[in-house]
Order: structure tokens, then C-alpha cells, then sequence
């Protein structure tokens, strides 16, 4: 990670506490000009390489991972911020610990129309097991959701399908569950 901060000369930025700006909406058109695609290629590629230990950047890099043709300054600042985030984040990391109680629990959410592009939501979950987090993930919704609710049951459903086969791991692992996961949703309509 410090080699990537050095390489993109952002070593000695200003740490940022979240991964993406608040209410931040990129497009294909973006705003500013054109940057060096080659130069926003290879930080993207380098961003992709630190998602294997570092996953909980994926949903900022899988957002610009969609600009690396045609890269405008809004989508390098961006990028840039991901760096950011990390710089401010180089000390944590995960704990895992054995307890053999600790049950599997779910969060799921959407962001509808996040894509401005596409008009397709972002589908997002994640499960805990005890404290730790054990599973997660930010990906497009396949389909164009024509309501929030629809949006959310979509969500839902992928994470429904994600308890079931983390069911099937745990059963693997010698960590059966015995009582159902208990998903969490935030709107009235889905649940």
C-alpha cells in the first residue's frame, strides 16, 4: 500500500475517512478534462491488486474501474481519493477470532439509480459472524429497478442467496448454524 501511495505521489496526503465523497455521482461525460488514460490505467490497476487484501476498497475502485477509457478529472479525483481513504487506513484490518456460538448476521442495502450511466442500482451486503465481518460485496444490479422497493427487493434477494451458500461453508467448516441468519433491511416495503 505504500508503495502504491509513493508511486502516485499521495504518500504524504491528507488521510480521508470515508472511500467515496458523500452524494458523489460519476458519469461518462464527467466533469473537467481528460486526463493521461494510461497514467488513471495503471492506478486503477493498482487499486485492483490491493483489493485482494484490502476488500473493503472494492466498491470505490469497481466505480472507477468504469472510466479507464475516456478518464475526466472528476474521475481521477476520485481515484485519488481511494488513495486517501488508504492512507488514512493503513493500521486496520480484520480480527478474526474462534468463538463457537457466534451466529451469521446480514446487512443489505441498495443505492437506486446509482449508476448515472445505466440508470442500474448498486446492490451491497454484508455478514457478520460474531463481530467480525465474514462476507461482503458491491456490485451493479443486473437489472434497471423501476422503484426503490424494487431496488431493495433485488438486494435482498442476492443476499439471501449469500446466506444460503455461507450456510452450506460454515456447515463445511464444522460451524453449522442452528438458528435462521436474521437479515437486516432498511425499507418497510422489502421487509
Amino acid at each position: 500500500m505504500k508503495e502504491i501511495l509513493e508511486k502516485f505521489k499521495m504518500n504524504e496526503c491528507n488521510p480521508v475517512n470515508t472511500l467515496v465523497a458523500i452524494e458523489m455521482k460519476l458519469s461518462r461525460e464527467g466533469d473537467g478534462r481528460l486526463v493521461d488514460s494510461t497514467l488513471f490505467k495503471s492506478l486503477v490497476g493498482s487499486l485492483r491488486y490491493l483489493t485482494i487484501i484490502r476488500p473493503g476498497i472494492t466498491y470505490g475502485v469497481r466505480l472507477v474501474s468504469r472510466y479507464m477509457e475516456t478518464p475526466k478529472e472528476s474521475h481521477w479525483l476520485a481515484a485519488k481519493r481511494i488513495l486517501m481513504y488508504i492512507k488514512g487506513t493503513l493500521n486496520l484490518g480484520l480480527l478474526y477470532a474462534y468463538d463457537e456460538n457466534a451466529q451469521l448476521v446480514g446487512y443489505s442495502d441498495n443505492n437506486w439509480e446509482g449508476d448515472q450511466d445505466e440508470r442500474k442500482s448498486t446492490t451491497g451486503y454484508v455478514f457478520y459472524l460474531g463481530s467480525t465481518t465474514f462476507s461482503w460485496t458491491s456490485k451493479k444490479q443486473r437489472v434497471v429497478a423501476l422503484s426503490s422497493c424494487e431496488a431493495e427487493n433485488v438486494a435482498a434477494i442476492s443476499t439471501v442467496c449469500e446466506a444460503i451458500w455461507l450456510w452450506n461453508i460454515l456447515k463445511e467448516l464444522d460451524h453449522p448454524q442452528e438458528d435462521p441468519t436474521i437479515i437486516f433491511v432498511d425499507n418497510k416495503s422489502t421487509i
